[in-house]
């Protein structure tokens, strides 16, 4: 075990808050930090917790918030947001973040003439389009997804039943063959009570012949 009973030093202070500061910004957690310290000042997870919530985390407040808020952008940067009420959905930031649509080129002709604003007003219905078609597929995605959580849960409930059906087909088949055996064994003892309570006698040619009590 990592026991350390002497004081804290200035150099470790500023360690401790820059890993622990470092994991904000990664999106990791305090607890890590924690480990991460304690290997290298050896002292224990719990020590270096304790240090952080009582002394050094009160000086960091900024940079903490600071920490935070970058930590949002990265994530915002890469392109992973919540995007259903029921269950988090991972879309790609250009789908989620799509870029601005570029400004149209213009040409010699184009100023303020006939021709200038007709090619303009074909750009912007091409890129309006392709915006629309985006906002479809984005739609049909989502339904999709909808619709095979939908799939998925009903399947469950029919494997939960067909498995409660067999559960209930062994338990009566089980119970069939305990009466089946029950019945063998009756029938064999029927018999064997008949053999043993029948008399039998020799005629005059020598054979043996049931003689009934």
């Amino acid at each position: 075990m990592k026991i350390r009973q002497d004081a804290w030093s200035h150099e470790d202070d500023v360690l401790l808050a820059e890993t622990v500061l470092a994991h904000i910004k990664d999106g990791s957690t305090q607890l890590r930090a924690f480990d991460e310290v304690g290997d290298k000042l050896n002292r224990t997870s719990a020590a270096c917790g304790f240090r952080w919530n009582a002394v050094v985390r009160q000086k960091h407040l900024n940079a903490i918030e600071d920490s935070k808020r970058e930590r949002k952008e990265r994530k915002r940067a890469a392109g992973f947001t919540y995007y259903s009420s029921k269950k988090p959905v991972w879309a790609p930031a250009s789908l989620l973040y799509p870029s601005p649509t570029p400004a149209i080129e213009t040409t010699p002709y184009e100023d303020n003439s006939l021709e200038g604003i007709i090619q303009a007003l074909h750009a912007y219905a091409e890129n309006a389009g392709k915006q629309e078609t985006d906002s479809k597929e984005m739609q049909f995605v989502l339904a999709e997804n909808e619709e095979l959580k939908r799939q998925n849960y009903t399947m469950q409930q029919e494997l939960q039943k067909i498995k409660q059906d067999n559960s209930i087909i062994e338990e009566d088949y089980q119970s069939l063959i305990q009466i089946m055996n029950r019945a063998r064994r009756m029938a064999i003892l029927e018999d064997e009570e008949a053999l043993s309570s029948a008399a039998f006698k020799m005629d005059k040619n020598g054979n043996l012949e049931k003689v009934a009590k």
